[in-house]
């Protein structure tokens, strides 16, 4: 769709690939922003201001396809339970309880769902390694995992024995966790 929307308004791929257009869409998707919040905060930055009308773009032909990408599926949903508390309340009441496995590697948009739908009932099991947060390039938000404890006023439990990998492979990943300031 986007090297469609590209070739239709004369963008070159070589100036612009693919892959960054929908890298910087889908990164501004995980921090909740619309196309017309993306638009306002480009100022003069002729790359940003080309992404921002390729976001607008892609997101009117999705929408008149009737489709969505996976960023959308969250975001249309937390938008739907900020919108419409009655929705919020029919599925919050369904999900008592709620298990995000890699919680580290949530985003934004991902950890604002499971937020909204775990606040009536506030029972939510998060499992994740803050040491362990790789996925930082596709919006992965640290903070999530470090911020878990004290927002949810959770009970945390450490699972140290590891059975997965040898001591060779431990030593040399805490060698360089050691480093990590966070």
């Amino acid at each position: 769709l986007i090297k469609n929307i590209m070739k239709d308004n004369n963008i070159d791929e070589k100036m612009f690939p693919i892959r960054g257009v929908l890298s910087a869409i889908s990164s501004a998707k995980d921090s909740l922003i619309s196309p017309a919040e993306f638009k306002e905060t480009v100022g003069h930055d002729y790359r940003q201001q080309t992404i921002a009308k390729l976001y607008e773009i892609y997101q009117n032909r999705l929408k008149s396809a009737d489709a969505m990408d996976f960023d959308d599926m969250i975001n249309h949903t937390v938008k739907l339970f900020k919108e419409n508390p009655d929705v919020l309340e029919h599925y919050g009441s369904k999900f008592k309880y709620i298990m995000v496995d890699e919680y580290q590697d949530t985003n934004h948009a991902q950890y604002r769902l499971v937020s909204i739908l775990a606040a009536k009932h506030r029972n939510l099991c998060v499992v994740g390694d803050d040491d362990q947060s790789i996925y930082k390039f596709r919006g992965a938000t640290i903070e999530n995992i470090l911020s878990f404890e004290k927002q949810f006023n959770a009970t945390v439990f450490k699972l140290e024995q590891n059975y997965r990998s040898t001591q060779t492979i431990l030593d040399a990943a805490n060698a360089v966790i050691k480093n990590n300031d966070q």
